[in-house]
Parts: structure tokens; C-alpha cells; sequence
């Protein structure tokens, strides 16, 4: 996975995180764990780490 697709991910990543403090969604919820799981596998890190480190 190229780094834009990477960046891509992690913007997706804090929008979810932003919808899912309005309104509790399953659908996001199950988003948010795909994103989870691709992150991980492109990179052997957790995304959480990641977006710590960036801000």
C-alpha cells in the first residue's frame, strides 16, 4: 500500500471517530474495524499509535 493510501486510511479513520461521538452506528462501528484490521496488516502497527505519534 502505497503512503497516500495510508493517509487516506487514517483520515478516514478520525472522520468515523468523529460520527461515532455523535450518533452510536454499528455500520461505523464495523467500519472503523475494517479500517482497524487494514491498517494493521499494511503496516504491523495499530492505528491508534500512529495517529498519537502524528499529533
Amino acid at each position: 500500500m502505497k503512503n497516500s493510501e495510508l493517509r487516506r486510511l487514517v483520515v478516514e479513520y478520525k472522520e468515523i471517530k468523529i460520527k461515532l461521538t455523535k450518533t452510536q452506528n454499528n455500520k461505523l462501528i464495523e467500519q472503523l474495524r475494517e479500517i482497524e484490521q487494514r491498517y494493521f496488516h499494511e503496516t504491523g502497527r495499530p492505528i491508534e499509535i500512529d495517529i498519537k505519534e502524528t499529533t
